[in-house]
Order: structure tokens, then C-alpha cells, then sequence
């Protein structure tokens, strides 16, 4: 007689939607014999692998504290609906996956009431908001960490119920065209530089940041005309945002219209193209290291989050790639920091062929910490052999 389990597995950004479908996925291959029923906050991957969304995840990502603020409303009703359904369906466990200014209050929440909670990607408490410690202690069965100095951090802090299961991007982060591939799809010459410019996957990001790497360009594209662009972006949805900015900074500086390309879906076969580029910090930044793309990591807020954060913020790189090598290998320009001319200066320095060559061993080596892959695979059993040891 086949075996029904009921799970619920939160997320709340792209790539928490990517790690937790890819999770969904080996979970069933781990027990096929089962019939597993997945709800949850779901996005568009996780919905593909036959996650119910009670919530649509795509709803969720926002970033900075005013802007969680103004959506309240909406958060509050998600919160209401997913503990709702946990209440009526009562799930075998809880998996929450990243986003933690709304998981962590879930997992208080629902551990409350009786849950198992097994949260995954854990939260950069080593970064800021160390005080959260607490909720991880007490409402947090397992917690699964995907950097390789995590658990050991825990353990110092006494938390003992850490499992450390390598990075998913580890053997995920790859490229399907190489660097002729791409320039002859999107009619670029190889033999010249190309340099993409990544402004973020949140519409925020973006309005803050792309104007700035466009005017690094221009600076670079005086410098040398035989220099390409590429603007990466995570979705199409995202198009309008880019090329209105676009638009608007080929006019103000007088830029050739066809000095950029936007692309999208395809950010690792631009970066495995690109002699360098400029990444807006997160998630890419590992990305990029991984592929070995030579970077400035950038980033900026408004003035109110950036206030009312950085008394917060407690490591000395922001840049995960910096994080994982345990030192600068990629220069931040953060906030007051980030300009054109900063940019600019940055970008051309890495174009040059010795510390080109120089930075793409350092990342190299950097990425090698990750592990070799299989961490969605050990996530998957993790959760099997917490649930099975409830069931016993």
C-alpha cells in the first residue's frame, strides 16, 4: 500500500524557488514509493515540479525594510494563510528555504503548534542580525547550510542540529554555449572585450544600480570603442525596467544604441562569455565565481535602509565570493561607494590580460570550497531521515 506524506516547503525569492524545486525533486527520487504532497509558497519552478501554491512565492521578494513595510498587508495575509493550511493539513514537516525576515517568524510560529521546521539555506546570522540565534535554537529542528564555515559558526554558539550539505550552485552553475556560441547569437565579435553588467533580480535594485553601471560603460566605451556590452537579466519580466533605463542613459550620454545587449535566461552563458563584469551583490556573486568571470561586486540601498541597516551588518565582505575565500578577491563598491568613475576604474583594471589571468585563479580557487555537488541530494536525505525517525 503506497505511503502518503504531506510537506510544506516555503520560499519567497528566485533563487530560494530553484533550491527548493530542486529539493522537491530528489526527495521523490529518494522514495519514490511514497506519494508526496508538496504546498506551499510556491514560484513558477516550484509549481512546475507539482508544488500547490497556497501562496504564489513570486509575490513575496521585496527587498529593504520600507518596502516590507508599505506590503505588510500582504505578508500578513500570507503568513495567515500558510499557517492556516499547515493547521488543516497537517504536514509530516515543515521546510522553509531561505527569506528569512518572514520564515524565521513562520518557524516560530509553526513550531508553536507542533511542526517539525527544517530550515534550509540558512540565515547569514553570521553576517547581521546574530540576536536570531534564539530562533534557530528554539524553533528549528534541523537547520541545512549550504557554506562550508556555517556550521562550524553554529556549533560555537551552541546550536548542535546543523547539517552542512555542500552548495546546490556548486555543479549547477554552468554555461550551454560557449563564448562564440553566444557573440554569434547575439551578433557580438569574440576577438573584442565584452563586460556584463549584472543590476540585480528585484525591480529596486535595478532603478538604483543599472544607471550607474551604464555609466561606468560610457567611461569604458570612451576609453576603448571596441569594447561590448552585456546586460544579463534573471526574467523577462524584468526587460521594460532595463531597457527604459536604457533608453534613457543612451540619450543622456550619447551612446551608440547598439552599444548594449539585453539578454535574458541566459546570465551564466554571458558571464562564461565576459572578460569581467560588474554584479550587483547576492546570489551572483557566487554565481560569477564559479564560472571564474573576474568581477566588481556592487550594491546600493536607499538612504533609509542603508541607515537603518548597516549598524546591523557584522562581516568585513558583503560579496558571498569574498565570504567564501575569507578575503577581498573581488573589490565592493557598496553604497557612497559605488559611481561610475569607481566602476569604471575597477572594470578596466580587470580587463587587463596578467590580472585578468590573476583573478580568474584566485576565483577558481575560491569555488573549489564549495564542494563538488550533490547538495540537493543530501538536503533530500537529511529531511527523509528526520521524518522517518519522527515516524518511529
Amino acid at each position: 500500500m503506497e505511503t502518503t506524506r504531506s510537506v510544506m516547503i516555503v520560499a519567497g525569492e528566485p533563487s530560494g524557488d530553484r533550491h527548493a524545486a530542486k529539493l522537491v525533486e530528489e526527495i521523490r527520487n529518494c522514495d519514490p514509493d511514497t506519494r508526496w504532497d508538496f504546498f506551499g509558497a510556491a514560484g513558477p519552478m516550484m509549481r512546475d515540479v507539482g508544488v500547490e501554491p497556497v501562496v504564489a512565492a513570486d509575490e513575496l521578494s521585496i527587498v529593504g525594510v520600507a518596502e516590507i513595510g508599505r506590503a505588510l498587508p500582504m505578508f500578513l495575509s500570507a503568513f495567515r494563510k500558510l499557517v492556516d493550511s499547515a493547521a488543516e493539513r497537517d504536514p509530516q514537516v515543515v521546510i522553509l528555504v531561505d527569506f528569512p525576515e518572514f520564515n524565521l517568524k513562520l518557524a516560530k510560529s509553526l513550531k508553536k503548534r507542533g511542526f517539525t521546521v527544517v530550515y534550509y539555506i540558512s540565515p547569514q546570522l553570521w553576517a547581521w542580525r546574530r540576536y536570531r540565534i534564539r530562533t534557530i535554537r528554539r524553533h528549528v529542528d534541523l537547520l541545512l547550510t549550504i557554506l562550508p564555515f556555517e556550521k562550524a559558526w553554529y556549533a560555537e554558539r551552541g546550536v548542535d542540529h546543523v547539517e552542512y550539505i555542500g552548495n546546490p550552485l556548486a555543479t549547477e552553475v554552468h554555461p550551454k554555449l560557449d563564448r562564440s556560441e553566444f557573440c554569434l547569437k547575439h551578433s557580438l565579435d569574440p576577438a573584442r572585450p565584452i563586460i556584463a553588467l549584472l543590476p540585480g533580480s528585484r525591480r529596486k535594485e535595478i532603478v538604483r544600480v543599472l544607471p550607474v553601471l551604464i555609466a561606468a560603460a560610457a567611461k569604458l566605451f570612451i576609453d576603448d570603442n571596441r569594447r561590448q556590452f552585456v546586460i544579463p537579466i534573471a526574467h523577462e519580466r524584468h526587460r521594460a525596467d532595463v531597457e527604459e533605463i536604457l533608453d534613457n542613459a543612451v540619450i543622456k550620454l550619447a551612446l551608440r544604441p547598439d552599444t548594449f545587449r539585453v539578454v535574458a535566461d541566459e546570465t551564466y552563458d554571458a558571464l562564461h562569455a565576459a572578460d569581467a563584469a560588474a554584479v550587483t551583490s547576492g546570489t551572483a556573486t557566487l554565481e560569477t565565481g564559479i564560472i571564474g568571470t573576474p568581477m566588481v561586486i556592487v550594491y546600493a540601498t536607499s538612504g533609509l535602509n542603508y541607515v537603518l541597516l548597516r549598524p546591523l551588518i557584522s562581516v568585513e565582505h558583503y560579496g558571498l565570493i569574498n565570504l567564501i575565500a575569507g578575503r577581498k578577491v573581488a573589490k565592493e563598491l557598496i553604497q557612497g561607494g559605488l559611481s561610475a568613475d569607481n566602476v569604471a576604474a575597477e572594470l578596466s583594471r580587470l580587463l587587463d590580460p596578467s590580472e585578468n589571468a590573476k583573478t580568474r585563479d584566485e576565483l577558481r580557487a575560491a569555488a573549489e570550497r564549495l564542494g563538488s555537488g550533490g547538495a540537493s541530494r543530501r538536503a533530500a536525505e537529511a529531511v527523509l531521515r528526520l521524518v522517518n525517525s519522527n515516524d518511529a
